[in-house]
């Protein structure tokens, strides 16, 4: 298995912003010293849901920072760039990092209306705008003499300068919410990320995701390759004891849900309406399916269940809802010395 630190740091004061993007750039500064595959970088506004709000410019940062890591993004919110712009920006990234980004997509946040209106776009053109950004990005990256006449873009220039270190451009993976969406990056032989879900989701998610694969005539090869950039995400805490664990991540996702919950109540027109009558509790909201926690063995024993449902890559968090840094580092030290060598030498 590899495994990629999910840099989604939240910041509950506005006031603490800089501290938190300080210390999260340590964070990230200890993922790849204790062997950690890749970090991976998101996006959200106006909130401080992530403190440091933006992946491209951090990315830069952590490129600056890093030597070894892939620096991936779960996900850069298209709605929100011009494609061409993060085109540059991208491509850029690329050769500051020597070939190390991976390019992950998405339309945005699915609960977060606010942010759409900053940006001057509603959420329903947001998820429509999703296959055109890409569309348009690939060109960028890889043509010469662009020509676009889209339904959002219109434009036409000569080429990229810079073009992206890696050929033909760096990976693209799609985050999927829903299990029709990854059944379609599948018959697409897309790589794919996927949010929390229950042992039972994943293992059958990812069976169909592997027979739409198999199915649409992809060689066995390319299979294989779309399996090995396909990762799925968990909270990860470890420590000395289960109860630890517990205790801490409980009062993590607490903090998490609340500050999530308050954004949309005082920004989202109209706030946050209650789900409907008989709606489940999402399993990213359930301690037991949303984190990796407890003691190295515990955690060991819970990546051994997710291996088995076809899960080759995961994506761990290793910060949720604002943990103290001493014990964050402290976990992310104990997983690279007590967990992740169990999983090297399959």
């Amino acid at each position: 298995m590899r495994f990629g630190s999910f840099v989604f740091s939240i910041s509950a004061d506005q006031n603490a912003d800089h501290e938190v993007i300080v210390q999260t750039l340590r964070e990230i500064e200890i993922a790849e010293e204790v062997g950690f595959d890749a970090v991976w970088l998101t996006e959200h506004h106006f909130d401080g849901a992530v403190a440091y709000a933006d992946p491209v410019v951090f990315g830069a940062a952590v490129a600056a920072r890093t030597k070894r890591v892939l620096i991936g993004f779960a996900v850069v919110e298209m709605a929100l760039h011009h494609p061409v712009r993060l085109a540059v920006q991208t491509a850029l990234l690329d050769n500051l990092s020597n070939g190390r980004l991976i390019m992950g997509t998405g339309r945005g946040s699915a609960y977060n209306e606010y942010e759409y209106i900053g940006y001057g776009i509603t959420l329903e053109q947001g998820r429509d705008m999703l296959d055109e950004a890409e569309e348009l990005l690939v060109k960028a990256w890889t043509e010469d003499n662009v020509v676009h006449k889209g339904k959002y873009w219109d434009l036409s220039f000569p080429g990229l300068r810079p073009r992206p270190v890696q050929k033909p451009h760096p990976p693209i993976v799609r985050a999927c919410i829903s299990e029709d969406s990854m059944v379609a990056m599948g018959q697409a032989g897309r790589p794919v990320l996927i949010g929390v879900q229950t042992i039972d989701t994943l293992r059958h998610r990812f069976g169909r995701y592997r027979e739409a694969l198999e199915g649409s005539g992809f060689s066995e090869s390319h299979v294989e390759k779309t399996l090995d950039q396909t990762w799925a995400q968990r909270g990860l805490f470890v420590c000395d004891s289960d109860q630890e664990g517990l205790d801490v991540v409980e009062a993590g996702l607490s903090r998490y849900k609340a500050h999530l919950l308050d954004a949309r109540v005082r920004f989202n027109p109209g706030g946050a309406p209650p789900p409907p009558p008989g709606t489940p509790t999402p399993a990213s909201e359930i301690v037991e399916h949303a984190f990796l926690a407890g003691t190295p063995a515990t955690v060991a024993g819970k990546l051994e269940e997710l291996r088995d449902t076809g899960v080759r890559n995961m994506l761990l968090n290793p910060n949720v809802g604002q943990i103290p840094a001493a014990l964050v580092e402290k976990s992310l030290r104990l997983f690279g010395e007590k967990v992740m060598p169990k999983f090297r030498d399959d």
